[in-house]
């Protein structure tokens, strides 16, 4: 049976790049999932950071069910039970605070804290998350810095964003500790509002034909 601990690893099983969108307006929310899955990127992180994300991902999961939206920028309880009314199966933070970590333990749904720190990654590791968010990953090493974490935490796997981008794709995928790459670079805010759904889709389809076999 897989444990919660692993649920990460196979939500992100087939897929190596989790775009992190932020979505301002719920009309945006379809036409935005269709473009990334038509680009062959059906997970994606909604960033719990607007009024209308709870209800984009609703909106999601009735009109596009080939998309499997993620939570994201997941912050407090308050913010992980508004991700479980939505009806997502995992959630992601970018933080790893004992309260949020408590609560996910007991929600039962898969879940990636965030980690920057040797210090940080032990105390989300003891309380039993073995698949973590590395962030910011370039401002705290890149992936020179999951290289050196890898002899001492051996179980651990990652997910980095924060700074990531195209060019480094091939540099955090050589490693053996990564498996996904997550950011706002494949679908950038700025192209969301102007509703430049072919300009995201080319880049997300240009990053996925990067992707190691």
């Amino acid at each position: 049976m897989t444990t919660q601990s692993e649920m990460p690893l196979v939500a992100l099983g087939a897929t190596r790049l989790l775009p992190l969108v932020t979505i301002e307006r719920v009309e945006d929310a379809a036409p935005l999932a269709q473009t990334l899955v038509d680009a062959g990127l059906p997970m994606f992180e909604v960033a719990l950071r607007t009024p209308a994300a709870p209800r984009a991902i609703a909106e999601i999961r009735k009109r596009v069910p080939s998309a499997s939206p993620v939570a994201g920028n997941v912050l407090t309880p308050h913010d992980l039970a508004l991700a479980m009314r939505a009806g997502v199966t995992l959630a992601v933070s970018p933080v790893a605070n004992e309260s949020l970590l408590d609560a996910a333990a007991a929600s039962g749904m898969a879940f990636i804290p965030g980690v920057a720190t040797p210090s940080e990654l032990l105390a989300v590791s003891r309380k039993g998350f073995h698949v973590v968010k590395f962030f910011p990953a370039m401002a705290f090493g890149g992936p020179e810095a999951l290289r050196a974490m890898h002899a001492p935490f051996p179980h651990v796997r990652f997910l980095p964003t924060g700074g990531t981008g195209e060019d480094d794709l091939d540099q955090w995928f050589s490693l053996p500790n990564v498996v996904a790459v997550g950011g706002a670079w494949l679908a950038p805010i700025e192209e969301i509002r102007a509703r430049d759904w072919d300009k995201i889709g080319r880049r997300a389809a240009a990053a996925v034909a990067r992707l190691p076999a």
